[in-house]
């Protein structure tokens, strides 16, 4: 898919094990959104990020509200690729999106079942940045 080789560079330019997870995940892109999905045949927003780090050995929530209490605190100023994005759906709303950062200012995730797995970038795009957590440091 033409976004996979495009935003590799941004994955390749964190740490190891960030650029790992934000490398693999871009395989993705171009894959169907299903609700409730948690595999490559349809992925929801945390079906998604779940599946990606368990393919790693981590383990965290199933939800996106409750992912935001996995890992530890990041700084928007401090997001590496790898990262876990969390994002409300309105102004000022509650957790109900999730995402992984790749770098420059982007994000992959399952985004709707009209879009399916794309990429976006972190400030725009309908959603709402709320936090980020670092769940392989």
């Amino acid at each position: 898919f033409p976004y996979t080789t495009l935003f590799r560079s941004y994955a390749a330019s964190g740490s190891g094990a960030g650029s790992s997870v934000a490398n693999y995940a871009l395989q993705f892109v171009g894959n169907p959104y299903v609700y409730g999905g948690t595999s490559p045949d349809g992925f929801d927003c945390s079906g998604f990020t779940q599946y990606v780090f368990a393919h790693f050995g981590y383990s965290i929530a199933r939800t996106p509200s409750a992912q935001a209490g996995n890992g530890v605190a990041v700084e928007k100023s401090n997001l590496q690729p790898g990262d876990l994005i969390c994002f409300a759906n309105s102004r000022g709303g509650s957790i109900g999106h999730a995402g992984l950062y790749i770098g420059g200012g982007k994000f992959v995730h399952a985004a709707n079942s009209r879009r399916g797995v794309i990429i976006s970038n972190v400030d725009g795009d309908g959603f709402y940045y709320v936090c980020a957590r670092r769940i392989i440091n």
